[in-house]
């Protein structure tokens, strides 16, 4: 019985374990959502404009230095400390993405010259099977 409980678990568990790719997708995905979370969070508190900058496999944040303007000018460190968010080789978003912003009531803006209200974003981790969505009214971020 033993034997045939080392074999079902060699079978099924230990490709799991060791294949972590899946791990690492799910926790980028995990922490991309807190950082979106942190940067709409930061821009109502702070009255200020937060910019989120999108790459393949990474996100960085800047705030504006004043409350009335618009260009994000000063670094603004996730919620660990990082200076940005990158996810480890072979982990990327899977959907096409564009930069915007947090205004100061959390609502996400286009980075155009001209502020408008951007579309809903929904951003995917491969092979994650949920996403990111931030809608476009509120900036309500969530899975």
């Amino acid at each position: 019985m033993v034997l045939v409980l080392l074999g079902i678990l060699a079978v099924y568990a230990v490709p799991r374990m060791i294949n972590t790719g899946d791990f690492y997708a799910r926790g980028f995905h995990d922490q991309s959502l807190a950082y979106l979370r942190y940067a709409q969070k930061t821009a109502i508190a702070q009255r200020r404009t937060v910019c989120v900058t999108l790459s393949s496999n990474g996100i960085s944040l800047s705030m504006a230095s004043a409350a009335a303007s618009n260009t994000c000018a000063a670094t603004l460190p996730g919620p660990n400390g990082e200076a940005a968010l990158s996810a480890r080789s072979g982990v990327a978003f899977s959907s096409t993405l564009s930069n915007f912003n947090f205004d100061a009531l959390g609502q996400p803006v286009t980075t155009a010259a001209t502020p408008a209200q951007a579309a809903t974003q929904v951003l995917q981790v491969a092979n994650v099977s949920r996403s990111i969505t931030i809608e476009t009214g509120t900036g309500y971020v969530h899975e």
